[in-house]
């Protein structure tokens, strides 16, 4: 079995954390993703782990509850204030061409539509934006894990 990054991220810029607790990455690409947020000077706000969205479980058909990877609060290159909700997923859980006959993938690919179509009503009533990026978003086409 594969090994993945883990850890608490030691954050550089306190003032611009506005998470409850302090950030916990998975994998290098959410530590990536993490030092991006802490570092970059568009970014005003962001929190890891933060934001609780309740969904339907499409295989239970129970209500849960979906927490996504990160809340950011940035300036684009106009000025213009955003604020986006992103998850990150590897490539072969996000696109249906991807996922091939792997049952897990398949199974992990309806459970995060059902979550993802709830995080974008959550988000379309709060005025956010909500995406979800993978490792060639973060690395630009490079293979990490």
């Amino acid at each position: 079995m594969a090994k993945f990054a883990q850890g608490k991220y030691q954050i550089k810029n306190p003032d611009k954390y506005v998470g409850g607790r302090t950030p916990l990455y998975r994998s290098s690409w959410e530590f990536a993703f993490m030092k991006f947020c802490d570092e970059s000077p568009s970014i005003q706000k962001w929190a890891n782990e933060s934001i609780r969205i309740p969904y339907k479980h499409p295989m239970t058909g129970k209500y849960t509850i979906y927490v996504p990877d990160f809340f950011i609060a940035y300036t684009d290159k106009n000025g213009r204030p955003h604020a986006e909700i992103i998850e990150i997923k590897p490539e072969n859980q996000t696109l249906i061409e991807k996922v091939g006959k792997n049952r897990y993938n398949q199974a992990q690919l309806i459970i995060n539509k059902a979550k993802w179509s709830s995080a974008q009503a959550w988000c379309k009533n709060k005025g956010f934006r909500f995406r979800v990026i993978n490792e060639k978003d973060i690395f630009h086409g490079a293979k990490k894990g």
